[in-house]
C-alpha cells in the first residue's frame, strides 16, 4: 500500500515485468499455453481482428467497460487464451500474486442469419484465401459487420464470468480477454467460424456453385465462339462428313429423291456422322487449296502441329505434281 491507504502505482514496466515472470513459470507446467502478445499500441491489425473489436465497443452495453481491458492486453496480461467451438478459456494477470481465470460463451450463429449471409455471397467471394484475408466487396463487409443479424456477436449473444473478485458486470481481465481475441484473429481468422460454430466452407462453396450454375445457364445459348467444321478440319486434320469445306466438290452420284406413296413411309436407319482421319500430305495439301490469299509455313505448322522438314516436304511434293505454288517466297496458293 502507499500513502494514506491508497493502492501503490503500478508503472507500466513493473506490469510488464511482473506478467512475463508468471507466464515464464506457467510455461514451465504447461508448454501449450498461448499467450497474447502485442507488439506496439495496435491490438488488431487485420479486417477480422479489427472488425471484432469494433462490434464490441460500438454497444452500448460494453462501449463504457471494455476500454478497461486495453492496458491490460497491451501489457502482455492475458497470459493464455484458447478459442474454442463456441468459447474462450484465458488466463489474466491482475494486481494478485495468481492470475484470473476467464471464461467466455459465444452463442452459435443463429441459422436464418446464416443462411441470408450465404445467399448474399453467392457470386461475391472468388476463394478461401480471400476470405480470410478480408479482401472481399465492401457490401459483403457491411452485411458481415450488421446488428444483430451478421456475423459477429451481440452482448445478448456473450456470456463470461472470472474468478477475480470485482463485482463490475465486465471487469478488466473480461475486457482484456475480449480484446485478446481480437488479436488472436490476425493470426487466424478461420478461428472467428469455430468461435461461432459456423462452417465457413459453406460461404465460399455457396459462392461457387451459384457461379458454376450460371456459367452452365450460359452455356445452353449459342455463341459466335463456335468452331467451324472447316476449321477443325484444318485444326485436326479430318474430313467432318456433312459439312461443305470450300474447294470441295459435291458427288454427283448423290441419289435423287425417290417418291414414297400416300400412307406408307420409308423407315431408314439412322447413323451417327463419322470422321475419316486425313493422311498428313492431304491434310498439309488441303490446307493450302483452301486458301483463297495463301498461307505461310508458320500457319500450318500453327493448325497441324507438324514439324518445319515434314510440311516442307509435303509442299516440295505438291508443287511438282501441281497442285499447289508459290505466290511469294514463303506464301503458298492453291494452282
Amino acid at each position: 500500500m502507499g500513502y494514506w491507504g491508497f493502492p501503490r502505482y503500478v508503472t507500466v514496466a513493473e506490469k510488464k515485468a511482473k506478467a512475463k515472470r508468471k507466464l515464464k513459470q506457467l510455461k514451465k507446467k504447461n508448454p501449450g499455453i498461448k499467450p497474447v502478445e502485442i507488439e506496439g499500441r495496435t491490438i488488431a491489425k487485420t479486417w477480422w481482428g479489427k472488425s471484432w473489436n469494433l462490434n464490441l465497443e460500438r454497444y452500448a452495453d460494453y462501449s463504457n467497460r471494455i476500454g478497461r481491458g486495453r492496458s491490460y492486453v497491451r501489457h502482455g496480461a492475458v497470459l493464455d487464451l484458447q478459442i474454442l467451438s463456441g468459447r474462450v478459456e484465458a488466463l489474466v494477470q491482475g494486481s494478485g500474486s495468481r492470475p484470473y481465470s476467464v471464461s467466455i460463451a459465444i452463442k452459435p450463429m443463429d441459422k436464418k442469419n446464416w443462411r441470408n449471409i450465404k445467399a448474399v455471397c453467392t457470386d461475391k467471394l472468388d476463394s478461401l484465401q480471400e476470405l480470410l484475408a478480408g479482401k472481399f466487396p465492401k457490401d459483403l463487409a457491411d452485411t458481415f459487420m450488421a446488428q444483430g443479424v451478421g456475423l459477429f456477436p451481440s452482448p445478448e449473444e456473450i456470456e463470461f464470468s472470472c474468478s477475480c473478485p470485482d463485482w463490475a458486470y465486465m471487469c478488466k481481465h473480461v475486457a482484456a480477454a475480449l480484446y485478446g481475441i481480437g488479436a488472436r484473429l490476425d493470426e487466424d481468422p478461420g478461428l472467428f467460424f469455430k468461435l461461432r460454430k459456423a462452417k465457413i466452407e459453406d460461404l465460399v462453396t455457396g459462392a461457387v456453385k451459384g457461379s458454376t450454375r450460371k456459367l452452365l445457364e450460359k452455356t445452353k445459348k449459342k455463341t459466335k465462339r463456335v468452331i467451324a467444321d472447316s476449321d477443325l478440319a484444318d485444326l485436326f486434320g479430318i474430313d467432318m462428313e456433312g459439312s461443305e469445306n470450300p474447294g470441295r466438290k459435291k458427288s454427283k452420284t448423290a441419289k435423287k429423291n425417290t417418291k414414297v406413296k400416300p400412307g406408307k413411309q420409308k423407315i431408314t436407319k439412322k447413323t451417327k456422322p463419322t470422321t475419316k482421319i486425313r493422311p498428313p500430305y492431304d491434310t498439309v495439301v488441303g490446307i493450302i487449296r483452301r486458301s483463297s490469299k495463301g498461307v505461310t509455313l508458320a500457319q500450318i505448322k500453327l493448325k497441324t502441329g507438324f514439324d518445319d522438314q515434314q510440311i516442307r516436304k509435303f509442299i516440295a511434293k505438291a508443287k511438282r505434281q501441281g497442285k499447289i505454288r508459290s505466290r511469294s517466297r514463303g506464301v503458298y496458293v492453291k494452282v
